[in-house]
């Protein structure tokens, strides 16, 4: 074996190595899911070094540096405030989500008017109107974070109905679909990992996927009490995912595959969540332990945890290893609608229609901020890619931007008329887009938002 070259990733931190085996490129990644400012980066770079035999002495030095490159994110502030950019009347209808492509440059929107939008995020120009569909679009998503930004990028749209649709994120024609990992180069290495045509209309990288199997699929979750996994190419039906006895309400973003893409996750009105084996369609496990319907589940990064929402006013953290409830995270006084991981998978959001959200620490359980302020059920809650902030969306017509740390509310985006659904970060949190009942998104950005989307390819 031997390594051709480092790649970089912020979030979370990490460092890729590109190595030749047998003639064949290959990578393995390093997550430095623990790194902060104050990590000592050449105890670590040892550490690393010691255990990764790809990695020569010879190579330490440059080791070393990444580390330090990556500290130096870390270190970036993130405090400049957002201003809105530009209102766009995106549907006739209301809007249920919104989605960023990687890089930020474009975003998707979705409605009950049964359409889906692609939106140019600087210009607020409508690039293209996916219709299809015979019911309301409620979940939308690039496929995040594998985009590059110089190629199109596959998003989904999930309604109610038994049917998913993907365009590319280019063109808006159906069914070409691109897989595109999404890392920063090292200085010195100008050009992005060479793209190997496979089909017609689709290219991708060489061994570059957490779940390279399964790269061309798709699950939709059904009110049909099913799961689904389809061919993204040919809209074939791998699978139907049946052991529910109630509507399936986890939908695309929330139908979590693990990093090994062999896995699974669906959260139902049943009160259950379900382990599924992708390939064979069978039922792994079933998470037991609510008292009412699932209302949001999701995988945290490396896939040892899960974390399950619901109605019965808890979030329970579930152990993949022993299948077991590590803890059940109390406090609500009403449904909680919405749970998140941080990227590191180190902290856990929840939002809830009581008005509030809380952070918990994955590890030990506690409650390490409450976030108060709202003046009504809070449907959506993200982190921002670095953890350091949350962004949440509110029934009360706004969304807040609030510190991780202290809990403090640090801006309350205003002007929309009617329920705030959805909100999202771009990678670089210097964009925000904010979907409403009022049928129109509005883009906030920092002062500098936008103006280095391309930065970190480069």
């Amino acid at each position: 074996m031997k390594l051709k070259r480092f790649l970089l990733r912020y979030y979370p931190p990490g460092i890729m190595l590109e190595y030749e085996k047998a003639g064949e490129l290959k990578t393995k990644s390093i997550d430095l899911l623990d790194l902060s400012p104050n990590t000592d980066s050449e105890k670590l770079a040892a550490a690393i070094q010691e255990t990764e035999p790809l990695i020569t002495a010879s190579r330490t030095a440059q080791l070393r540096q990444l580390i330090c490159r990556l500290q130096d994110k870390l270190s970036q502030q993130d405090n400049d405030r957002f201003y809105l950019f530009k209102t766009l009347q995106a549907h006739i209808l209301p809007l249920t989500n919104v989605a960023f492509n990687k890089s930020g440059t474009r975003f998707i929107t979705g409605s009950y008017d049964r359409t889906c939008k692609i939106w140019d995020t600087i210009s607020g120009e409508e690039l293209h109107t996916l219709e299809g569909h015979r019911n309301v679009v409620y979940a939308v998503a690039f496929n995040n974070p594998y985009g590059y930004s110089v190629a199109p990028c596959l998003l989904c749209t999930h309604p109610t109905l038994l049917t998913c649709y993907c365009w590319s994120g280019s063109s808006g024609n159906p069914c070409s679909h691109c897989h595109f990992v999404d890392f920063v180069l090292l200085p010195g290495q100008n050009r992005p990992p060479r793209l190997r045509r496979q089909s017609a209309g689709n290219y991708c990288l060489p061994s570059f996927w957490p779940f390279f199997g399964f790269r061309d699929k798709v699950a939709t979750g059904s009110f049909d009490k099913t799961c689904k996994l389809w061919c993204v190419e040919t809209g074939q039906c791998y699978h139907t995912y049946r052991g529910h006895t109630a509507e399936i309400v986890s939908e695309i973003v929330a139908l979590s595959f693990n990093t090994e893409g062999n896995q699974l996750v669906t959260g139902s009105f049943d009160h259950t969540a379900a382990l599924w084996d992708v390939a064979s369609g069978r039922r792994v496990h079933m998470l037991i332990g609510h008292m009412a319907e699932i209302s949001s589940v999701q995988f945290n990064w490396d896939c040892r945890l899960i974390a399950t929402g619901s109605i019965d006013r808890t979030c329970k953290v579930w152990d993949m290893r022993n299948m077991k409830c590590l803890a059940t995270l109390g406090g609500h006084q009403a449904e909680v609608l919405d749970v998140c991981f941080n990227y590191t998978g180190q902290l856990i959001g929840t939002a809830s229609a009581d008005g509030t959200a809380r952070v918990y620490q994955a590890a030990t359980s506690r409650c390490v901020a409450t976030l108060e302020g709202h003046d009504g059920e809070i449907s959506k809650i993200c982190f921002n890619p670095k953890g350091s902030h949350i962004l949440t969306a509110s029934a009360d017509k706004t969304a807040r931007l609030w510190d991780v740390a202290s809990g403090s509310c640090l801006q309350m985006l205003g002007g929309h008329t009617d329920e705030i659904f959805s909100c999202a970060f771009n990678y670089e949190s210097d964009i925000i887009i904010t979907g409403s009942k009022d049928n129109t998104c509005k883009i906030w950005r920092t002062q500098h938002g936008g103006d280095d989307a391309e930065q970190y390819y480069l």
